[in-house]
């Protein structure tokens, strides 16, 4: 990631991804550029092919909201990846760099007082700031206090400890994607990490090129655990209010299912 060019890196990475059959243009692909033609983009979204050259250049930064509105519609990003381009070309708006990701000692009790539930709060670099004692042993094989994003791409544990390794990776790595427009005291930390990680693991490398951003909700993981065995858990992501970029992972087992039982055994 180019910290200086953020923006244009996004725009071009989306472009990437579409065909012009995507985007309603008739004929096959380029065998020249890969995915959707710079001149046709401009076109579809109204603008200049040297305007769009600039942007994606980072020759020019300050794209007004018409623009970006345009570029969102014709690149089909969802409502998130919307807003994250906003932020993107008016960093302005975003939050405050003042803002810290030190947990709220309340919160950390609250966790404690969790003997039966996993749950645990995350940073916006994928650091697990807390977490309660179920999760701390559902994650063990990840170390005390893991940066997530570590252990998944360059411990090879991770592999055999999610079932689904490449669903958990890219939506990971689209999480990260989502935060990484906002300043914050971790930003110089998650600029670092991001570096690490695209020279230490391909599959990172590949994966964050594509700039796809999703902030985790809701879903089901599938962990092999070397203690109890195989669990099949849902998941609800939280925003920490009183503090912007952390979030509260809170996980669930079925009532009555094999991994309720291997979660009670992992409790004890």
């Amino acid at each position: 990631m180019s910290e200086h060019n953020r923006l244009g890196e996004f725009i071009k990475a989306r472009r990437d991804l579409l065909q012009p059959a995507d985007v309603g243009l008739a004929g096959p692909p380029s065998l020249r550029t890969t995915g959707l033609r710079r001149e046709d983009l401009a076109t579809l979204a109204g603008i200049s092919a040297d305007y769009l050259s600039r942007l994606e250049q980072g020759r020019e930064r300050n794209p007004s909201h018409r623009v970006i509105k345009a570029l969102a519609e014709v690149l089909h990003l969802d409502a998130e990846a919307t807003e994250h381009l906003h932020r993107l070309a008016h960093p302005q708006l975003a939050v405050d760099g003042s803002v810290s990701e030190e947990v709220n000692p309340d919160l950390s009790r609250m966790l404690a007082a969790w003997p039966d539930t996993p749950a645990m709060i995350v940073g916006s670099g994928l650091d697990v700031l807390s977490a309660s004692p179920l999760a701390a042993a559902l994650y063990a094989p990840a170390g005390p206090r893991p940066n997530l994003l570590l252990f998944t791409f360059l411990n090879p544990a991770a592999r055999e400890f999610y079932v689904d390794w490449e669903i958990v990776a890219t939506r990971a790595v689209a999480g990260l994607h989502a935060v990484s427009s906002t300043p914050c005291e971790a930003s110089v930390r998650r600029r670092a990490l991001v570096s690490r990680l695209c020279d230490e693991s391909p599959d990172f490398a590949r994966m964050w090129v594509k700039h796809e951003v999703r902030q985790p909700k809701y879903d089901v993981v599938r962990l092999q655990h070397p203690a109890v065995g195989r669990l099949d858990l849902a998941y609800q992501t939280l925003t920490v209010n009183a503090a912007p970029w952390q979030l509260l992972h809170v996980y669930q087992a079925a009532p009555g299912s094999p991994a309720e039982e291997a979660l009670r055994e992992l409790a004890s």
